[in-house]
């Protein structure tokens, strides 16, 4: 019943006048006749009695009456009833017809506000329907607009205090389980539970590796709140963006072959000189050859592709490791996102990673996306080569 009366009033055009109203509508016109006809009377009898009491007013009058009447051949202005009756009944219709209007738009106003009351009680979902015109539809437009304007500032808090609620639930996950293990170890140390120096060593080793996990969700945690920052500082260079991911390649070749892959650098030219923040990039590379690494299991080959294209640097880091589902590519970039769901230390990040490097790149002026299929999982990089160049065309546009 309510969604019909919803679409009944989404269709409704025109502002409907209540019964009420057009009774006050009728009261206004006959109101308005009433003194009219007062008016004109009392002028018709106010101008009779100064023409019959001034000679000289009396004859110009009749003088000019004449006068008109011959150059325009007719007896139009001899009497009252043939010129003034009518002149008078015109401005009459002219001020019956503002007094009409003027009300009837104070009648649109009260509609108006009365919609504007409903909207004020809690139903955002509700826009004033009317399609009027003038002033009282740029102000219907301009309501509308800024009930919009006010529901979407609405929503972006509410997305933005559920991200700080799954911001402190994720940190507190990841922080609680290694701390959890820590306590308990050096709890097993501090009440001189262990049978040989090997079980404290064990036990000191595994308060050390937590230690280190904790370090590193808070170090990414620094680095990803740095990042966010708008005025955070670019220190562009010029660089070799080829040399540059094949001396990544040359880092990373020890580990990725305890894993039984190989990286290969695939280039269009020897040289690709550009601008950027080199210790930035780095960055982003490291998080992509390290989830290649990580996530790319039963693959052998991770391939990072350098291209120029236009005025951009189009770098592609693939690897041949699983499929990720078409729902987790959506959400790679999202903070503390991974696609396995445990959560777990040992097969996942702190969830960062990817996060930071969609930051660090669009700091560039660039975009970063993921396309996965049965062949390969892609990261694809659009970098400006010429930063500079690229903020300029951003200001002006």
């Amino acid at each position: 019943m309510l969604v019909r009366q919803k679409k009944k009033v989404e269709k409704q055009k025109r502002i409907t006048l209540t019964s009420k109203e057009i009774s006050e509508l009728l009261a206004e016109g006959i109101v308005t006749v009433i003194l009219l006809l007062l008016l004109n009377v009392s002028i018709m009898v106010l101008l009779s009695q100064i023409i019959e009491y001034n000679t000289l007013l009396k004859g110009i009058i009749f003088e000019t009456k004449k006068t008109v009447a011959t150059e325009l051949n007719s007896d139009l202005f001899w009497s009252w009833s043939k010129f003034i009756v009518p002149l008078f009944l015109i401005i009459d219709m002219a001020v019956l017809y503002w007094r009409l209007i003027r009300r009837y738009h104070q009648m649109q106003l009260r509609h108006i506000i009365g919609e504007l009351h409903f909207i004020a009680d809690g139903n955002y979902d509700h826009r004033i329907p009317f399609e009027l015109s003038g002033d009282l539809a740029r102000v219907v437009t301009s309501i509308n607009g800024l009930v919009d304007s006010t529901v979407a500032a609405i929503e972006d808090e509410r997305r933005i205090e559920k991200s700080k609620d799954e911001l402190i639930t994720n940190v507190s996950h990841d922080i609680r389980t290694p701390l959890t293990s820590i306590i308990g170890y050096l709890g097993l140390i501090e009440d001189r539970q262990f049978n040989s120096q090997e079980d404290l060593l064990k036990y000191t080793h595994t308060a050390y590796v937590k230690a280190k996990q904790m370090k590193l969700l808070v170090d990414d945690l620094f680095e990803y709140t740095k990042v966010r920052q708008p005025s955070v500082p670019v220190n562009a260079t010029s660089f070799d963006m080829t040399q540059l991911v094949e001396q990544l390649a040359a880092d990373f070749e020890l580990e990725a072959s305890k894993k039984g892959m190989v990286i290969h650098v695939e280039t269009s030219s020897p040289s690709l000189i550009m601008e950027g923040d080199t210790e930035k990039l780095v960055r982003v590379f490291n998080n992509l050859l390290s989830n290649a690494l990580k996530y790319g299991k039963g693959g052998k080959n991770i391939i990072i592709e350098v291209q120029k294209v236009g005025t951009e640097a189009v770098i592609v880091v693939r690897n041949d490791g699983p499929q990720i589902p078409q729902k987790s590519i959506d959400q790679l970039f999202d903070r503390f996102y991974r696609v396995e769901e445990s959560r777990s230390q040992e097969t996942g990040g702190t969830g960062l990673g990817l996060a930071i490097a969609q930051s660090i790149v669009a700091l560039h002026g660039g975009y970063i996306y993921a396309k996965s299929d049965r062949e390969w999982t892609s990261f694809i990089i659009h970098l400006p080569i010429q930063r500079n160049q690229t903020l300029a065309e951003n200001e002006n546009s």
